[in-house]
């Protein structure tokens, strides 16, 4: 691979990363303020250690590990670094495997926000939707999965994948919406640090499986993937520390990321039926996606601020 191809692959991974991971960072921020300093940066340098660079190295190597078989520890983690090709090979003959199972994950968790979660709607299709439209996420749900399973019917492993990816989602989601309920009650609770401490490491893991299965919607390079989604991580790091007040008032930096996650999951899908795409264009959307939310979302901020001068 080229190496401003590789170069654009990381960029795109790490603004994937932040984009996505903007909700983890800001819930962090508000259960980091009620604690200690001492429990801060514990958290911090822990959290560097375990969020950053564990979960997304270790998570991404478990997907292989399950999805390719006969492939040792060893192997893979030769293949990690580019050591052996046949175990490589073997990763990329299973890459239709991982790819549906991204794909679903992915697919339902945007069709999810946008029929069912409180938004400031950005894009044309996302104003077209109401409230009472929330129960069509389910009947969408379930056409997906139906229509996937036909396509896959001649590979009974691909079916499994398929079906085993939109059961992740439904269980991740259930640990999402706990957690998020939970912040309120830790906010207003008399828990100890500790506790808080406990939490927030558990939501980081839950929340960084998002860009972990986006992630092979770039490359199955393992490598490439702890680089972006290190480097993406890193700096949402260093946001929580200065404080994430900033960048949440950029309303609809969460519509960008979500809508990148869904074009991610049709491409995971369709390149799964061995349907080639270009290895840029993941890069491309994010960019153009999560650029144009961010420009939307700054102009936006400029206008209430020349509002308020005016005003006073």
């Amino acid at each position: 691979m080229a190496l401003i191809e590789t170069l654009m692959l990381i960029f795109g991974l790490s603004l994937f990363e932040i984009a996505n991971s903007i909700d983890n960072a800001i819930i962090n921020a508000h259960v980091l303020s009620s604690m200690s300093d001492k429990w801060q940066k514990r958290f911090l340098f822990v959290g560097i250690l375990t969020s950053v660079f564990l979960v997304r190295l270790i998570v991404p190597l478990l997907i292989v590990l399950l999805v390719v078989p006969n492939i040792s520890l060893g192997e893979l983690f030769e293949a990690f670094i580019g050591n052996n090709q046949v175990a490589a090979q073997a990763i990329e003959m299973q890459k239709p495997l991982i790819l549906i199972f991204g794909g679903m994950f992915l697919l339902l968790l945007y069709i999810h926000w946008l029929f069912m979660e409180k938004k400031d709607t950005l894009f044309f299709h996302e104003k077209l939707l109401r409230e009472e439209y929330a129960v069509w996420f389910f009947a969408f749900a379930a056409i997906l999965l139906v229509t996937v399973l036909f396509f896959a019917r001649q590979n009974p492993n691909l079916m499994l994948a398929a079906a085993i990816g939109s059961a992740t989602f439904f269980i991740v989601y259930g640990f999402k919406e706990t957690a998020e309920r939970e912040e309120e009650k830790l906010l207003k609770g008399r828990m100890s640090d500790i506790s808080k401490f406990v939490y927030l490491e558990v939501l980081d893991a839950t929340f960084s499986f998002d860009g972990v299965v986006g992630a092979f919607a770039f490359t199955t390079n393992l490598l490439y993937i702890a680089i972006g989604l290190g480097i993406g991580a890193l700096v949402l790091r260093k946001l929580t520390i200065m404080g994430i007040s900033r960048i949440s008032k950029y309303k609809w930096l969460k519509n960008g990321a979500m809508t990148v996650i869904g074009f991610l999951g049709v491409f995971m899908i369709l390149e799964s039926f061995h349907i080639q795409l270009p290895t840029y264009l993941p890069t491309v959307v994010t960019v153009l996606a999560i650029g144009f939310s961010f420009y939307k979302s700054h102009k936006y901020l400029q206008s209430l601020t020349s509002e308020l001068v005016h005003s006073s």
